[in-house]
């Protein structure tokens, strides 16, 4: 796996809760300069991950890197942006999460 590829994941990843601000920004005023954003951003994400498969990274190892960091930085955002309450549950959750990513990147790495 390149570098490359996983720089195509990781921006994917962080992309992903973008378009979700998008949508709740939407939700709540139905500007269309908000639905445009978020459609272009609904499709810029995935496409991260198309590059990074093309980059020759597996289907399983890409989508899970996507989905983790995505989930990480939607968490993230939710407490940045919204005031979300950031509780230990979370954190631990949050740091399996990561360790997980880290874990299949390494398996690819080594194995």
């Amino acid at each position: 796996m390149s570098m490359v590829g996983l720089a195509w994941v990781i921006f994917g990843g962080f992309l992903e809760p973008v378009w979700v601000i998008g949508l709740k920004k939407f939700s709540e005023n139905h500007s269309p300069y908000w639905l445009v954003f978020t459609v272009i951003m609904m499709y810029a994400s995935p496409m991260c991950i198309a590059f990074a498969m093309g980059d020759g990274m597996s289907v399983g190892v890409a989508y899970s890197i996507w989905t983790g960091l995505g989930a990480v930085f939607a968490m993230i955002a939710g407490i940045l942006l919204f005031k979300e309450k950031l509780e230990r549950v979370k954190i631990a959750l949050v740091l399996m999460i990561v360790v997980g990513v880290v874990g299949l990147e390494l398996s690819t790495v080594i194995g």
